[in-house]
């Protein structure tokens, strides 16, 4: 795991300075045998979130998410469904810089391993029912929820 300033963001994030970055990140719903669906609080800014994170270079957007399903949980993914992507044109970073992200949803279909509760980048991680996520997560992942309720299997695009 590199740092935020070793990464590819990083990395033009400082070229760039404040200028707003295209970015193209991953999320990945985990859920236990029960259906619950699988959150952590971030290090950085303490916000409860899906396991996420932008892509590196040279990573398929799969290898992007189990890379940082197994940084922020400790758990391994083998097989995942793209469900969504979701466009978020007005973003800030827990660093206070402008982006735009495009978020690939994976639904995971295959994962083992034991769930860390804390990790570099995470201070938690817990399983939650779906109508009772954890308190004061952002409005994006309402809406995820929401579209996880009513997912039939169609791709959607956001």
């Amino acid at each position: 795991m590199s740092s935020y300033e070793e990464s590819y963001v990083g990395r033009i994030r400082k070229l760039i300075g404040k200028e707003k970055l295209i970015v193209v990140a991953t999320r990945a719903v985990i859920r236990d045998p029960e259906g619950r669906i699988l959150f952590v609080r971030r290090t950085d800014n303490s916000k409860w979130v899906m396991p996420s994170g932008a892509l590196e270079l040279d990573e398929t957007l799969f290898e992007g998410m189990k890379r940082e399903v197994k940084e922020e949980t400790g758990l391994d993914v083998f097989k995942a469904t793209p469900m969504a992507i979701y466009s978020y044109p007005s973003s800030i970073t827990a660093y206070g810089d402008p982006y735009y992200q495009l978020s690939i949803q994976f639904l995971v279909e295959e994962w083992s391993g034991v769930l860390l509760s804390e990790t570099d980048e995470t201070t938690q991680a817990r399983f939650f029912d779906i109508g009772e996520p954890p308190e004061g997560i952002a409005s994006h992942y309402q809406e995820v929820l929401a579209d996880l309720r009513n997912y039939d299997g169609t791709f959607i695009l956001k």
